[in-house]
């Protein structure tokens, strides 16, 4: 699987973990039925989960005229995905991060989707 593959998957098991009563196990095995747990994904997955409060406080930081709770889950989710990775990974280089998470809002969410992940990650990035 590739990368924007397992962010989109990883993407799907953090949306029902945010909307479901599922164990974090459960979601994934929703998702990836029969699939072995690809090590750059289960990154992304345990370490959204392991971090979720630090990332949801720096992005209460970053939003403006709006609170976490009242972001749609879409936007919500993908942007404590890509915010995981910016801060924590490494791996992939800031304009890949914000390009993948685009991509992620205009698959999932609505047209302005995209404009505002773009808007709030960009944050984030100037800071690198």
């Amino acid at each position: 699987m590739k990368r924007h593959e397992m962010r989109e998957k990883a993407m799907q098991v953090l949306f029902q973990l945010d909307n479901t009563d599922l164990t974090l196990k459960e979601a994934i095995g929703h998702i990836l039925e029969e699939q072995p747990l690809d090590p750059f994904f289960k990154s992304l997955v345990y370490g959204v989960t392991e971090n979720l409060q630090e990332i949801d406080e720096k992005l209460k930081e970053k939003l403006e005229n709006w609170s976490l709770i009242r972001l749609p889950k879409i936007e919500r989710t993908v942007l404590r995905l890509a915010l995981y990775e910016l801060l924590y990974m490494k791996e992939a280089p800031a304009p890949v991060v914000l390009n993948e998470a685009i991509e992620l809002a205009k698959t999932y969410g609505d047209e302005k989707s995209s404009k505002f992940v773009n808007g709030v990650l960009s944050k984030f990035a100037e800071n690198k």
